[in-house]
């Protein structure tokens, strides 16, 4: 969509319920700014799929919580996202998921895999980091399949605040998932 077309609107999600049925298009409005993308990589994806699958075994077995790809998470009518991957805790999930089956609140853990566009590594470093930060996520990962970096961050004094940055070899251990550990190669696909 043009930016020339959009400047100065507030998008809601009102406003994405007109729009026709477009296979393979995410709609995404964060502080009323509207982000169009596409399908994404295959690596992109396949990553997506790596994380989820690493912190679905753990859940499992730790019964603490569960992990999901590409869930609708509608903070409000003008901040309507869909992560990569989330992971909430029993608790959190009981109170946060709808009756249609979106997010109503923050999830715990927040995991967006980088695409190729500077827009849209602009919206997940900026846009979203905000969103989740004022939204109350307590941990927030970026993940970069290129580079094979994940960044960490964690609310730290009310706000996700960027606490490492991990490489291949690295392990990630969390607070927020007592007992998990992978290393960051682990994430991401040959």
């Amino acid at each position: 969509m043009s930016q020339m077309l959009t400047a100065g609107i507030r998008w809601t999600i009102h406003d994405i319920e007109l729009f026709a049925e477009n296979e393979g298009t995410r709609y995404e409005i964060v502080d009323g700014e509207l982000f169009v993308s596409r399908a994404s990589h295959f690596k992109h994806q396949q990553t997506c799929g790596r994380i989820f699958g690493q912190l679905n075994i753990w859940s499992e077995s730790t019964g603490l919580g569960e992990a999901a790809i590409n869930p609708g998470v509608l903070f409000s009518e003008s901040d309507n996202v869909i992560p990569d991957v989330v992971w909430g805790t029993k608790e959190t999930l009981a109170i946060t998921l709808d009756e249609a089956g979106h997010l109503t609140g923050a999830p715990d853990l927040i995991v967006e895999v980088l695409s190729l566009s500077k827009s849209d590594e602009r919206r997940d470093k900026e846009a979203k980091l905000k969103l989740y930060s004022s939204r109350g996520v307590k941990e927030y990962w970026i993940a970069d399949w290129r580079s094979r970096k994940l960044e960490v961050y964690r609310r730290e004094e009310n706000q996700l605040k960027l606490v490492e940055t991990l490489f291949s070899s690295d392990n990630i251990i969390s607070p927020l998932l007592p007992g998990f550990s992978c290393t960051v190669n682990q994430f991401f696909p040959a």
